[in-house]
C-alpha cells in the first residue's frame, strides 16, 4: 500500500440475511445497514478490508439465541457476536478481509422501539447496527461508567454522520414501511 490507503478502510463486505417471515423489510433498510456499518468502521479509523454478517430475525429467533449464548430467556433488540479480541481479527483466507463478526437484529423489536421512542424505524435500525458494530470492534457498556459514556458518544457521532441524529423527525415516503 502507498499513500493514504493504509490509513483508511479499504473494502467492506456486509452480508445481510432476512431469516424471518413475520415482517416485510422496508425499502432502503439493506442500504441503511450497509451505510451504518461503513460509517462506523470509517469513523473508528478501521484499517484494511472487513466482513460483517447481519441477520434480520423475529423476536422468537432472537430469544432463542439470547438464551443459548447468554443464558437470558427473553427477546432483545440486537445481539453482537464478535470474532476478534483486543482489536485482533482473523482474516478470510480467500479475500484477505478481517472477519469482524455477526450482528443479529430483531425487526419486531426495532419496530416496537421506534414507536415507543417516537422516531423512525430507520433511526432505530441504524442505531442498533451502529451499536452492534461498535461491540464487534470491542466497545462494551456492560459495566456502565466511562466506557458506556464513550460508547454512547461514538454512537451519536456516527448517527450524525449517516444523517440520523437524535431528536430528528422524518417524513416517511410511501413504500418505506
Amino acid at each position: 500500500m502507498k499513500g493514504n490507503e493504509e490509513e483508511t478502510m479499504e473494502k467492506l463486505k456486509v452480508v445481510i440475511e432476512n431469516k424471518q417471515k413475520k415482517v416485510r423489510i422496508p425499502t432502503g433498510i439493506r442500504l441503511l445497514i450497509r451505510r451504518c456499518c461503513h460509517a462506523t468502521l470509517e469513523l473508528e479509523g478501521f484499517q484494511g478490508s472487513a466482513e460483517i454478517g447481519v441477520s434480520i430475525v423475529d423476536d422468537d429467533q432472537i430469544r432463542q439465541l439470547n438464551n443459548e449464548y447468554r443464558n437470558i430467556d427473553s427477546s432483545t433488540d440486537v445481539l453482537s457476536f464478535p470474532m476478534g479480541e483486543n482489536g485482533v481479527f482473523d482474516k478470510n483466507p480467500e479475500t484477505g478481509a478481517y472477519i469482524l463478526g455477526d450482528v443479529v437484529l430483531s425487526i419486531e423489536r426495532a419496530m416496537e422501539q421506534a414507536e415507543r421512542f417516537g422516531h423512525s424505524l430507520q433511526r432505530e435500525i441504524g442505531y442498533l447496527v451502529v451499536h452492534s458494530v461498535l461491540h464487534l470492534l470491542g466497545y462494551d457498556h456492560a459495566d456502565g461508567g466511562l466506557e458506556a459514556v464513550r460508547m454512547r458518544e461514538r454512537e451519536e457521532a456516527i448517527m450524525l454522520q449517516v444523517g440520523l441524529p437524535r431528536g430528528s423527525s422524518y417524513v416517511l415516503v410511501d413504500g418505506d414501511i
